[in-house]
């Protein structure tokens, strides 16, 4: 197809082509026009340098570099092309978070993330913008620069702002909490790819830690799972038992505490909350639930869950019992033994944790 290489050339970093700025940034207004057309009743998307078919300005259409290089590879002959509307365009077949690291549209992609953190004047960023690092936001706003932009800002303050959470993430400062059996992470993901996590509320006892302790343990959980590629591209599931929910627990929950808790679980960290299930909730815990949900996003309210005390069957329609514990209608393996997995596990990430306690202090 004529014209397919030329602007690709423009979507790779470094190569020279007609795509390319002057200083060897990607001019995304010149790189790249869409046409769409039909051949034997499939979509298609193939590039044209005619004109530029949408209003690209400073942010890198990156749905629209996907769409060319589809087009390209797929080198569809005798198609009549149809112009596209000047309104951005639906998000192209494929999923750019599929995409293997070393695509030259993932590159596009990160190379321009870089690049605008680089040129944030003012800002600091304690931790190196690598590709591994900034494919974090990127897959967890699925390749929307501009939203993956506004979380790699937002996880910086978060963190910034928060030293009480995020200055001592090392496992010793909540290791008798984790030897309590309060946390696990299932062996197997669901269906769906994600990570599943379960909090055991019963296990925190509000006398020895405080709700900044036991938030401290999600945190670094967190951490350590985000730097897995398909935990990025299918995000986590949390299952929360409240089976031992008690007033203690209820007034270690400020607004304070509430309004960070949601920061995280919204637009403060680079993971995508598939779900959050509640079970053996008792009624006064509703009042600390209506305490967090204002400021949860509608998109994460509609994916919590609460199962109540009979949870078996509710549950399992989420998760199929071959993955879950005995304790929640699974058929192999305890919590008990989940428990101690992921606390070694934690353990024996001591130094990474370590690392990226001090660049926050």
């Amino acid at each position: 197809m004529p014209g397919n290489s030329q602007a690709l050339q423009g979507l790779s970093p470094g190569r020279a082509g007609p795509g390319r700025a002057p200083g060897g940034g990607v001019d995304w207004r010149r790189a790249i026009s869409l046409t769409r057309c039909r051949c034997n009743g499939e979509r298609r998307v193939r590039p044209s340098r005619a004109r530029v078919a949408f209003g690209c300005r400073r942010s890198p259409p990156l749905h629209c570099a996907a769409a060319a290089a589809a087009a390209a590879e797929q080198r569809v002959p005798g198609c009549v092309a149809r112009p596209m509307s000047q309104e951005r365009p639906p998000a192209p077949p494929g999923n750019l978070s599929e995409l293997p690291d070393h695509s030259p549209l993932v590159g596009a992609a990160v190379a321009e993330l870089r690049r605008r953190a680089e040129a944030e004047r003012g800002q600091c960023w304690p931790l190196a913008l690598t590709d591994s690092f900034l494919l974090r936001f990127l897959r967890a706003r699925d390749f929307d620069l501009p939203l993956a932009w506004k979380l790699l800002k937002n996880y910086h303050k978060w963190r910034a702002e928060c030293p009480e959470l995020s200055a001592n993430l090392q496992p010793s400062s909540v290791l008798n909490l984790l030897r309590a059996g309060y946390h696990g992470v299932l062996r197997s993901r669901d269906p769906g790819g994600s990570k599943v996590l379960i909090y055991r509320i019963g296990r925190w006892d509000p006398k020895m830690f405080t709700a900044y302790d036991v938030f401290r343990v999600s945190l670094i959980t967190s951490e350590l799972i985000v730097k897995e590629i398909e935990t990025q591209r299918n995000g986590v599931k949390a299952i929360f038992d409240l089976q031992g929910w008690r007033f203690a627990h209820a007034f270690q929950i400020s607004p304070t505490v509430a309004k960070r808790i949601a920061a995280v679980l919204t637009d403060s960290f680079p993971l995508k909350v598939r779900g959050i299930h509640l079970i053996n909730e008792p009624l006064f815990f509703h009042p600390v639930f209506a305490l967090i949900k204002p400021f949860l996003t509608d998109k994460i309210k509609e994916r919590v869950y609460m199962h109540g005390n009979s949870y078996i069957q509710s549950l399992t329609q989420h998760f199929p019992a071959s993955i879950l514990p005995q304790e929640y209608g699974g058929e192999t393996v305890s919590i008990e033994d989940l428990s101690q997995e992921w606390t070694d596990f934690i353990m024996e990430s001591a130094d990474y944790l370590q690392s990226i306690s001090l660049i926050f202090q």
